[in-house]
């Protein structure tokens, strides 16, 4: 079995931590914008649920501070003490954004739950919060395709999960612009309901992202249409015969994949290798977030043959070799021999020069005389002998 590594060719780098600084920086702004506004609006205009939707803007703006820290060391490129890179540092980051989600959601709907059961506390919002809830629909909702779009081009699970979190709070003003125009119509109770459904969107996003990169956290392979994929591709490349332990996982926005190909067991090495250069260079530019490939060359299937890691090594099977021709006339003339080890046991082929025999009938002479040295050594199943 042979390995072949082919390293991320991602967009990483100081560019990439360019790129995701630029659209988060640009995200703060927009949510420090919008907190002040919403806040102010829910305070000025009596909107509970317009207050809440502030501090999901707040939140936004924690995460954005997250999102910069992670995107920044996360970037880096491999070194010696991480030869992988530093994408988990981009998926932990997640989790703890997930985390922070939570307990925002779990802190608004807390507080409209309470109100719910004391109708004093009830707020009768007017137009100034309606139509703040209604300028952070639009604008939040621009900030989600912006950063959706930057996390496509960099492959960023971390940007992409930032951009949810812009339209969960889009989405969230969307009900708050539903509960406005409820306690504005005398239902003075949907501004709380409001609020509380907002909780529960936050929440919901939270959990799915946390969760998520928990799985990424712990080597969880790639969905079952990705692996798929991946199979059909590597079985289109020509000399592949079979495949097997099929492996997958993901770091930040990468996916890495290790495979084990079965090709002729009569190939030369670089024949081999070309295949598996050609298996990775397959996944490399057909699937985009395959960044990083390790390709197992196999001559047999190792799941349903027997391995041959007890024979012999090269040194000393031709020791036992030699030791078995000594008999046999014009040995000393053998000057190369080929090693097939296959089902355990190992087949030879002795390399002989053509002008070292006189003719024919002497050739085949000695090339019965070395065959029959086979049954001497209980490793090997044949040996031919090859005149060049």
């Amino acid at each position: 079995m042979s390995g072949i590594q082919h390293e991320p060719l991602c967009v990483q780098g100081e560019a990439r931590y360019q790129d995701a600084r630029k659209v988060t920086l640009v995200g703060a702004a927009v949510n420090i914008a919008l907190s002040v506004i919403k806040l102010l609006a829910g305070w000025l205009g009596s909107s509970h649920a317009l207050i809440a939707d502030a501090v999901h803007s707040l939140s936004d703006l924690a995460t954005d501070v997250v999102v910069l820290v992670a995107a920044k060391h996360g970037s880096k490129d491999a070194d010696d003490e991480h030869p992988y890179g530093h994408g988990r540092i981009e998926t932990l980051a997640t989790v703890v954004l997930g985390i922070l989600l939570l307990l925002v959601a779990f802190g608004i709907g807390y507080d409209a739950v309470r109100r719910l059961f004391e109708p004093e506390q009830l707020l009768l919002p007017g137009m100034l919060a309606l139509s703040a809830a209604i300028l952070s629909v639009l604008v939040k909702e621009a900030l989600f395709h912006y950063t959706v779009a930057v996390a496509k081009k960099l492959r960023s699970s971390l940007l992409r999960a930032n951009a949810w979190h812009h339209r969960s709070d889009a989405v969230s003003s969307v009900v708050v612009v539903v509960g406005v125009i409820g306690s504005m119509a005398g239902l003075a109770y949907l501004d709380a309901v409001a609020s509380v459904v907002v909780a529960v969107m936050i929440a919901k996003i939270g959990w799915e992202l946390g969760w998520s990169s928990v799985h990424e956290l712990i080597d969880r392979g790639l969905e079952q249409k990705d692996i798929d994929t991946i199979r059909e591709k590597i079985m289109a490349v020509d000399g592949v015969r079979a495949m097997h332990d099929l492996r997958t996982r993901r770091m930040g926005g990468n996916a890495f994949v290790d495979v084990d190909v079965l090709v002729d067991p009569s190939l030369t090495v670089s024949e081999g290798h070309r295949i598996g250069e050609e298996v990775l260079k397959r996944l490399n530019q057909d699937i985009d977030e395959v960044t990083d490939v390790t390709v197992h060359i196999d001559p047999e299937d190792d799941e349903t043959e027997t391995p041959s890691g007890d024979a012999p090594m090269r040194a000393e099977m031709l020791e036992r070799l030699q030791s078995n021709w000594r008999d046999v006339a014009g040995a000393e003339k053998i000057e190369g021999v080929a090693l097939h080890y296959l089902g355990g046991r190992i087949g030879v082929e002795a390399r002989v020069p053509l002008n070292t025999v006189t003719d024919l009938d002497q050739a085949r002479q000695f090339a019965r005389e070395i065959a029959k040295t086979a049954d001497k050594d209980e490793y090997v199943t044949q040996i031919n002998v090859v005149f060049y």
